[in-house]
């Protein structure tokens, strides 16, 4: 094995040419992708730990805010002195693929196409289902469960954010 103690850091290769990175040693190559792998697993935990605070410290001002907009999913904006929150929490409907089999049977059996109401693998759109006449939507209804996703939550310095919503401004996320 290559001697290991004079081994490149992932700090001192930040500043190294691609050229000398080709000529080291395999097993420092190993090691070097084995330490990277280790920051961003080390990186993702710390994330998790602060996305974890942070929705502690607003999922109750944010599911209030919701509450008081008439929303039970979707998102809102909060504001905590200086920093704009943008809460989201995303809607996750999910069908009951028996329930829905059967009601396409029904439909059929009544003459009907249910290819107009579901699609042919038993998932249905949530936009259709909302456009549906109360007749139909009432029969599907105990075979739909509204769950929602993970909750998120988007922190701006408001100066930051007047400079992103200014006229002027330009933005990659296409959000003004």
């Amino acid at each position: 094995m290559t001697a290991l103690s004079n081994r490149p850091t992932l700090e001192s290769i930040r500043h190294t040419a691609v050229g000398d990175l080709l000529t080291l040693p395999a097993e420092h190559l190993a090691l070097l992708q084995k330490d990277a792998r280790e920051a961003v697993d080390a990186a993702k935990r710390t994330q998790d730990w602060i996305e974890g605070v942070i929705a502690r410290r607003y999922a109750d001002r944010a599911a209030e805010a919701r509450r008081a907009a008439g929303k039970d999913t979707g998102t809102i904006r909060l504001q905590d002195g200086e920093v704009e929150i943008l809460a989201e929490l995303p809607k996750k409907v999910e069908w009951d693929q028996a329930q829905l089999a059967a009601l396409v049977e029904r439909i059929r059996a009544s003459g009907e196409d249910p290819a107009e109401y579901v699609e042919l693998s038993y998932r249905v759109s949530e936009r259709a289902y909302v456009a549906w006449p109360e007749r139909i939507r009432s029969a599907f209804e105990p075979a739909r469960t509204v769950r929602t996703g993970k909750p998120s939550f988007r922190l701006s310095i408001l100066s930051e954010v007047e400079r992103r919503d200014s006229p002027h401004a330009l933005t990659a996320q296409g959000e003004h």
